[in-house]
């Protein structure tokens, strides 16, 4: 089969993540951009950030909160499990993102919020299920999502609803609401400094960029990727893969570059993972003496792949280069967050900051890697444990175990309210929170699990645990797919034949749920096949098991 042609099936859902847009086709809406302007980039800059006070406040302070969101990182890329664990066999050592774990709590069933990037994102800043607001599916550009469901794609072909289109809104404008209260405005009015650095990925137009949603400095990107360097820069290493289209869109069209505050763009002075921890250690120096939050959003795994020349040559045992690159940017990203905690314990603030760790979302297909989310089934864009299953780590020293896992289900909803609570900042009561203050739980102080039922939701394709029953219910294939993950934690024993009245009840529970869920702020434009159990790069076969992700 064709691999361009094959690489195509990705497309559909992996776009959303990216914000692109596709040559214009005929007879586009004309409310609707085609095309986002090539930003221009300044030179490199200094960057100023606002001092805080000379001296530490008098008393007890209020904890720093750090909430350090990776970007497609697979559950397996970490070696935090031990023997075996980690990308390419256990041989690239990310100890210091471990040690937030080791050193605090591990959350050995922590949910992201969504299958996808912007959703999941929205669920973290918000405390609350994103299809709450509207905000079910990761922006994509109508030329964009036209263009990619165009082609014949092989065995299972793309689904495309072009009476939609006249529904659709302009990508800058598919945003977070400005009615909804994001974490760091409820710390802003707490008395806490917030920092955003790197994606953002909830709303390019002005209202919806961080310095409007509560953060007092941000130094990042607003659309959902960025390149790590310039194309081609003699201080990296690249792999671009031939078989996912999208792959050659992302290197065709992203740029590198930031924006402070907003501000006019300009060029960082090195590989971008270095460069916002670089720029991160200077703000943590700047504020020492007052609390603050960050918001610490690297762009990596994502692709495209790009490392530094170091990180690269310091992998020679991996034979496979696209394999080895991706490594070597796992390998960057944990050095960085060990340049942050060390940061932190330099300035004397270990005992008075709450470090978080996580993941957007699981590992994706298109990359060609099969282990990346090991031991667990499915992907980025499913809902299945591959998907959705993340690292979870927080540390706060003296007040949370050390060293301690906990193991009911968490989701991302519950950073929110966790990170208010430590800060003693109350939580509106004119909307539904979603999320709960993991503390007690973690100390003992509260038994029973967080939350008895978790849902997932993108159009038709809707998901719900209950206990450690999950039903998977989807259009395409039409079918149910039901799982005990008490017993089956990488889905592989489908029960829903042998358990109707279980099926039925899980259904009951989707169906009231998603009563109390907005309209989507902009309609699902098409669908898009992903196979379970192998890559992109591997061919689909007649029998591969699948399911169509709706954006």
């Amino acid at each position: 089969m064709n691999r361009t042609r094959l690489g195509l099936l990705a497309a559909t859902a992996f776009a959303g993540c990216f914000m692109l847009s596709a040559p214009a086709p005929a007879q586009a809406p004309a409310h609707v951009p085609t095309e986002r302007p090539r930003a221009v980039i300044g030179p490199p800059h200094d960057v100023v950030w606002q001092q805080g006070p000379d001296r530490p406040p008098a008393g007890k302070r209020q904890p720093n909160i750090i909430l350090i969101v990776a970007d497609d990182l697979g559950y397996n890329d970490l070696t935090f499990a031990g023997a075996g664990a980690g990308v390419a066999g256990g041989t690239v050592s990310t100890s210091h993102i471990d040690s937030i774990g080791h050193e605090g709590v591990s959350f050995d069933q922590g949910y992201t919020g969504h299958g996808t990037c912007a959703p999941s994102r929205a669920a973290l800043m918000t405390g609350r299920y994103p299809t709450r607001f509207g905000f079910e599916f990761t922006p994509v550009p109508l030329a964009f999502a036209r263009s990619v469901r165009a082609f014949n794609y092989g065995i299972r072909n793309p689904v495309y609803f072009a009476d939609r289109e006249k529904d659709i809104i302009p990508t800058s404008e598919m945003g977070v609401p400005t009615s909804e209260i994001m974490l760091a405005k409820l710390l802003q009015d707490a008395g806490y400094h917030t920092l955003q650095f790197g994606k953002w990925h909830l709303g390019e137009s002005p209202q919806f960029q961080p310095q409007n949603r509560g953060f007092s400095e941000s130094l990042g990107f607003t659309p959902g990727a960025s390149m790590f360097l310039p194309p081609g820069d003699p201080r990296g290493v690249e792999a671009r893969q031939t078989f996912d289209p999208i792959d050659i869109s992302l290197w065709n069209r992203l740029q590198f570059y930031v924006r402070k505050d907003g501000g006019e763009a300009f060029a960082p002075k090195r590989y971008m993972t270095d460069y916002l921890t670089d720029e991160a250690i200077n703000a943590i120096e700047a504020n020492r003496n007052r609390p603050f939050f960050m918001y610490m959003a690297y762009n990596a795994p994502h692709t495209p792949l790009q490392a530094t020349k170091e990180d690269f040559e310091a992998l020679s045992h991996i034979e496979n280069r696209r394999l080895r690159i991706y490594a070597a940017m796992i390998r960057s990203l944990d050095r960085n967050v060990g340049r942050l905690l060390q940061a932190v314990q330099e300035q004397g603030l270990e005992k008075d900051t709450i470090v978080i760790f996580t993941s957007d979302n699981g590992g994706a297909y298109y990359l060609g890697l099969p282990e990346i989310n090991q031991p667990f089934r499915g992907w980025k864009q499913t809902f299945f444990e591959g998907g959705i299953r993340t690292p979870y780590f927080i540390r706060w020293p003296g007040h949370i175990p050390a060293g301690a896992t906990y193991r009911a289900p968490v989701s991302h909803f519950d950073l929110f309210a966790t990170a208010a609570a430590a800060a003693g900042a109350k939580l509106p009561g004119d909307r539904v929170y979603d999320g709960v203050d993991l503390v007690p739980f973690v100390r003992g102080e509260k038994l029973g699990r967080p939350h008895e039922v978790l849902f997932w939701r993108t159009g038709p394709y809707q998901v719900v645990r209950a206990g450690d029953w999950k039903l998977q219910v989807t259009e395409r294939p039409d079918k149910d797919w039901l799982f005990d993950l008490s017993v089956d934690p990488t889905e592989r024993n489908n029960l829903a034949q042998a358990h109707p009245e279980k099926v039925a009840e899980l259904k009951a529970l989707i169906a009231k749920h998603n009563a109390q869920q907005a309209k989507p702020l902009w309609p699902e434009l098409g669908q898009t096949a992903v196979m379970l159990d192998h890559t992109l790069e591997t061919p689909q076969a007649e029998s591969d098991e699948y399911v169509y992700w709706g954006n």
